[in-house]
């Protein structure tokens, strides 16, 4: 396969997943349009209540007992990685829709999954997240795009119907560590930044090299917060249902530091890609919702004493 034939289906691929069919000039590192521009340039859903990223803070998770465990097909497949590309803003790898989906978590039916993305600060420096918990922000994210299945794998239809449920995102945080032997899988992945340094560049090399549950060992799936969102590029369309895992991916500092000096920005001249991330979006009034959280035994004992307590104090009223 030609190098122009793998452009242009990285370019039907990733486009309409991951920056929503923009139709405006938007960007992340120039004052005219970066994202805190957006609500203006963009603002029939950038503008909107129920955007994306947003800061959780965990002492104001409701317990939702319906976000069981999910059921993840082909996320152990070797041969789903169709391609990365450089997009211009990120990096994106194409999946096999028809071989990975997802189900279960409380979401609304079977979804395809279509793609995953990054976002990053500047290497191991500088945090890059674009969720924040009570005001952490991490590395790193990675965000595994996945599409109802009623669309029939067609992320521009699902956005064109303003259907709320019409993708679900998976949201990883990642954070740095020295135990490189665990880290096997980004060591593969981050070989391949090299070879999409530029804007549009793509290869299909990465195939039956990675797969999914290998970039995401060590992560406890169980367990997550979920809330209604949007995009977290223009055009912003309000059509997520996010799920963020509280377990953080472990990748090696040196893994981490390869995305931001092998990649460059759709610039010119060539900028390298660093801080690729949105601000957190305020909430209104939108609930985030997590696994119900049994206090311990130790809350449990207190709290007992303090009652045992009260009611003798009753007693000499």
């Amino acid at each position: 396969m030609t190098v122009l034939l793998v452009t242009f289906l990285a370019a039907l691929l990733c486009p309409s997943v991951h920056s929503g069919v923009s139709s405006v000039d938007w960007c992340y590192h120039k004052p005219a349009c970066n994202f805190n521009t957006w609500s203006q340039i963009a603002p029939q859903f950038c503008n909107g209540s129920s955007q994306s990223p947003v800061n959780i803070v965990t002492t104001n998770v409701q317990g939702n007992p319906n976000l069981t465990s999910f059921n993840f097909t082909g996320f152990d497949d070797n041969s789903t990685f169709l391609s990365i590309t450089n997009s211009g803003d990120s990096v994106v790898v194409n999946l096999d829709d028809e071989k990975m989906t997802v189900q279960g978590g409380d979401l609304p039916g079977l979804y395809n999954t279509k793609q995953f993305h990054l976002h990053w600060g500047n290497g191991s420096s500088s945090p890059g997240s674009e969720h924040t918990v009570d005001g952490k922000q991490y590395l790193m994210e990675l965000h595994i795009v996945n599409v109802h299945s009623k669309y029939n794998g067609s992320v521009a239809a699902a956005l064109a119907a303003n259907d709320s449920t019409g993708l679900a995102v998976l949201g990883f945080f990642i954070e740095g560590t020295n135990e490189q032997n665990k880290t096997k899988s980004w060591d593969i992945l981050t070989s391949f930044l090299t070879q999409i340094s530029f804007s549009g560049n793509s290869t299909t090399d990465i195939m039956d090299q990675i797969t999914m549950d290998g970039l995401l060992e060590g992560v406890n799936r169980t367990k997550y917060y979920r809330y209604q969102g949007s995009l977290t590029t223009p055009n912003c369309n309000e059509a997520v249902i996010w799920t963020v895992f509280k377990d953080t991916i472990k990748v090696s500092q040196d893994f981490i530091n390869r995305f931001s000096t092998s990649t460059f920005f759709k610039a010119i001249p060539s900028v390298l890609t660093t801080n690729n991330f949105r601000g957190v979006q305020p909430l209104n009034g939108r609930v985030v919702t997590s696994q119900e959280v049994k206090p311990s035994s130790a809350t449990t004992s207190t709290i007992s004493i303090i009652t045992v307590l009260l009611l003798s104090s009753l007693c000499w009223l």
